[in-house]
């Protein structure tokens, strides 16, 4: 058995299974260094605790013995999430610009680590994408906040950055506001829920619902940051408001009527009016929103509105003319822009779904083209700054195969190997899993359907396009199972 360096993709059964891959390794193999009681973490302390949690190290730092060194150094090469790692005689070392590149080089050690041994390597590692991330809806089933949390925990595992936390929609509101209690006080509760799949039209009467508070989800923000996860919230409007009219009916077209927070699942016709007491009430939503969440975006969906509420409204008539728009299908984009502007003025910026491709893109906004790859061209093409999301490539919540033996899902199948065939456009800022909720009730039914597919994910988003190999991924994610098998994972075993 050689000492000599070798580059990946090696053949070696000890070569380490890291996902997603990195740009160089560099390995000796049967040559390991192994972690004692005494090993200590030196380094910027937000990430040395986490390299002592991760790696389960409480040495004193201050010691002569070999150790893991975390360094900021100046290495523009590197970029903002790169780092440089190396494991031989003298312990772990890595360097970083940042402290998220700091962070991903724990990831990486805590991949390597077998035991209490760490394989002798020289890894050099940057993301293809600087916007990798898992979109969870928590407004169909409301998740536990202890969930949250582990989500964070695997997301940053797999270098994944960026959380999208669906926080609203017609079966459900989640957001504290504390200007409007009753979103969640009754917009976060529902009389019952889908029994089977929603086509066939039956519901039951068990209640469902819950909320967060800002101090809760102020934490879960912190905790992500400090694990190299930003969270992007989501706030749906103008459409998927049912629960937002049920709390307060006079946001909706028929102000007279009293509808309940929607069981069943599927696109609701009740959206916001067009009012500016409306359109403040939601100013106000996300004035609250963005003093809890200090991330760069703030998604304001903007898809699958129904206009024939507008049309039938003499109001929202009045209101596009007075806006000298088309008609009132046109007061999608009139309220895209409207929320970007207030946004913009908190120096944020908006992120949509592709349906306002037709109806403008808000200045600065950036484009989450989800109906198909040829919507990612169409907004590629229009010069906007897109997140490649094409549902038949990227929506885990669809079943991996088709048949009896897999759990209720909206529709399938979307194994493996389609996730990790796709590629988005190089001109993308990148690229995400997503995870609607309709047939996810409990943690363990996300999980089963995230993993491994997330994996791919991270994948895509991380490694070089030219270097990537079914094959190789396949070899590298059998030897990644067994760190989700001791860290409890639900997930969906490989065919």
């Amino acid at each position: 058995m050689t000492d000599e360096p070798q580059t990946t993709p090696p053949t070696h059964e000890e070569t380490p299974a890291l996902v997603p891959r990195p740009q160089t390794l560099r390995t000796r193999p049967g040559k390991y260094w192994t972690l004692g009681p005494e090993t200590g973490v030196t380094g910027p302390d937000e990430v040395t605790a986490l390299a002592r949690e991760s790696l389960d190290l409480s040495g004193d730092p201050t010691g002569s013995g070999p150790r893991v060194e975390l360094t900021l150094v100046d290495e523009p090469g590197l970029g903002q999430e790169g780092y440089r790692l190396t494991v031989d005689e003298s312990g772990a070392r890595a360097h970083a610009g940042t402290a998220t590149g700091l962070v991903w080089a724990v990831q990486t050690l805590r991949q390597l680590l077998r035991g209490r041994r760490l394989p002798f390597v020289e890894i050099v590692d940057r993301p293809r994408y600087g916007w990798r991330g898992a979109h969870l809806d928590v407004a169909r089933h409301m998740q536990p906040l202890s969930f949250l949390y582990r989500f964070v925990d695997l997301l940053s595992l797999h270098k994944l950055n960026t959380l999208h936390l669906h926080l609203t929609d017609d079966q459900g509101w989640r957001f504290e506001v504390t200007r409007y209690p009753k979103l969640t006080e009754i917009g976060g509760f529902r009389r019952g829920s889908v029994v089977g799949h929603n086509r066939d039209g039956r519901t039951n009467d068990v209640p469902h619902g819950g909320s967060y508070t800002q101090a809760e989800l102020r934490e879960l923000v912190a905790y992500a940051a400090r694990r190299g996860v930003r969270i992007m919230p989501e706030i749906d409007a103008p459409g998927h408001m049912q629960a937002a009219i049920s709390a307060y009916p006079w946001l909706g077209n028929r102000p007279d009527a009293r509808l309940p927070v929607r069981v069943e699942w599927g696109i609701s016709r009740h959206v916001l009016n067009a009012r500016e007491r409306t359109v403040e009430f939601v100013r106000d939503v996300l004035d609250e929103l963005v003093d809890v969440f200090p991330c760069e975006f703030v998604h304001i969906g903007g898809d699958e509105v129904p206009t024939d509420e507008w049309l039938a409204s003499p109001e929202a008539r009045e209101r596009a003319a007075a806006e000298r728009l088309g008609g009132p299908e046109e007061l999608l984009g009139w309220w895209a822009r409207r929320l970007a502007s207030h946004l913009a003025g908190h120096g944020r910026r908006v992120a949509v779904w592709d349906e306002l491709l037709e109806q403008g893109v808000p200045e600065g906004a950036i484009v989450f083209a989800w109906q198909n790859e040829e919507r990612v061209a169409l907004a590629e093409r229009a010069g906007h700054e897109l997140v490649a999301v094409p549902q038949q490539h990227t929506y885990l919540d669809y079943a991996e195969a088709e048949g009896p033996d897999e759990p209720l899902a909206i529709g399938g199948g979307l194994p493996l190997s389609k996730v990790h065939a796709y590629r988005p456009p190089k001109s993308a800022l990148g690229v995400q899993g997503q995870l609607w909720s309709e047939y996810l009730p409990t943690p363990e039914a996300v999980e089963w359907r995230a993993f491994p597919r997330l994996a791919a994910i991270a994948e895509t988003g991380w490694s070089a396009e030219d270097e990537r190999d079914p094959a190789d991924f396949d070899r590298r994610l059998r030897g990644h199972l067994p760190l989700l098998d001791a860290l409890g994972v639900h997930y969906r075993p490989l065919d």
